[in-house]
């Protein structure tokens, strides 16, 4: 294996089981793992400034290249200092290939990975935004990824349907190890990370041979991709177990688009380390709240005269400065966006603590007691 990429370590401190607590070491700072990244896809963590993301615990925030790519352009956010500076963000970020949305968003179709097998250079696509022709190759990835300069960037894969035969799997699989080569083989920044993805759809025996092929490649990290795209949720889970031990222990272990507060306890669980989902934010947007007792619905009758915060030992600014549950409901009937920003706040808090929880418990090797005691809670009535 060649040296890992300057500026960049993994270091890990302490494990309970398969439960790893480990130090991430970027360009941009020091990443304590477990961590969950909160998915910024233009640019920006929706209504919320970058002071706020890290008040609320984030380490790294994830972007978007296939938006990026598309407006303002890769080119333009270079010119004007790359996306640290951009964005002011100054702590990591890591960027995804462009690659799923590229697949998914111009395509919407049941047969989308048909038109993947048919474009072995890469994905040829219409943007959503105006109906322009692009083409998006393993190395025109890392090159865009290279002129937005996140910490970490992602090689492009092939991520196939939940509802795909073993075949097409195979052949994606298949597909995804060629571009991981040509991705290696792509020059890009020095000091910016490059990880590989493992694919497999739920075929675990597929997924623990894609990780050792890929572990024998040189990334400085490995992710599991196509998990949470339409397979039912215990086949997945049963998937990550399985699978998340066939990683290199020794490299960052990253869970892409996953998920829910379960996924991720469980997910710790078994060996992994970092995550992305847009899931605290986008039900912030839609009026749900994570609490320590269950999910808070902000829009039921049931909160109107409720003059309790979400969270009664929640330390972020929502329930802090005791904005209630009843004000908190009026202002989503309203309209008003100081509730999405409210809401958000309290959901990326929420995550942040449930991460720390958890590299808490790996270090005092109680993990499985805290993880069983924190699922149980979820069930409660708020």
């Amino acid at each position: 294996m060649t040296p890992p990429t300057r500026g960049f370590s993994f270091r890990i401190q302490a494990t309970d089981g398969a439960a790893r607590r480990a130090v991430l070491e970027t360009p941009h700072g020091t990443v304590d793992t477990p961590t969950f990244m909160p998915v910024g896809t233009q640019g920006s963590v929706k209504t919320l400034a970058p002071r706020e993301i890290a008040d609320a615990g984030a380490q790294v925030v994830l972007g978007n290249t296939y938006h990026l790519m598309l407006r303002p352009g890769a080119e333009t956010i270079a010119a004007l200092g790359g996306l640290h500076s951009f964005t002011r963000w100054p702590h990591a970020m890591l960027t995804d290939s462009g690659g799923y949305q590229a697949f998914s968003l111009s395509a919407r179709s049941p047969s989308q990975i048909s038109l993947v097998d048919a474009a072995e250079d890469g994905f040829a696509f219409k943007s959503h935004l105006d109906g322009s022709t692009h083409t998006l190759t393993p190395e025109r990835a890392v090159s865009v990824q290279g002129q937005l300069g996140a910490d970490i960037q992602m090689q492009l894969d092939v991520c196939p349907a939940a509802d795909v035969g073993r075949e097409v799997v195979e052949r994606a699989v298949a597909r995804t190890t060629r571009w991981a080569r040509r991705s290696l083989a792509t020059a890009r920044p020095e000091q910016q990370a490059l990880f590989g993805i493992v694919q497999g759809g739920c075929f675990a025996d597929l997924r623990r041979d894609h990780a050792q092929e890929l572990g024998a490649l040189p990334f400085d990290g490995l992710a599991l991709g196509g998990f949470s795209v339409g397979e039912p949720i215990d086949r997945m889970h049963q998937t990550l177990c399985e699978t998340a031990p066939s990683l290199d222990p020794e490299r960052p272990r990253y869970l892409m688009g996953v998920g829910t507060p379960r996924d991720l306890v469980l997910a710790i669980g078994a060996g992994l380390d970092m995550f992305d989902c847009v899931l605290p934010t986008r039900n912030a947007r839609n009026g749900q709240a994570f609490t320590r007792s269950g999910r808070v619905v902000i829009k039921q009758a049931r909160w109107r005269e409720d003059p309790r915060p979400l969270d009664e030992l929640c330390e972020c600014t929502c329930c802090r400065e005791g904005f209630s549950r009843a004000y908190l409901r009026h202002l989503y009937l309203a309209g008003e966006i100081l509730c999405l920003r409210l809401l958000s706040l309290h959901n990326l808090h929420y995550y942040g603590r449930l991460v720390e929880g958890a590299r808490r418990a790996i270090e005092e090797q109680r993990y499985a007691l805290w993880a069983r005691e924190t699922m149980a809670s979820m069930s409660e009535n708020p």
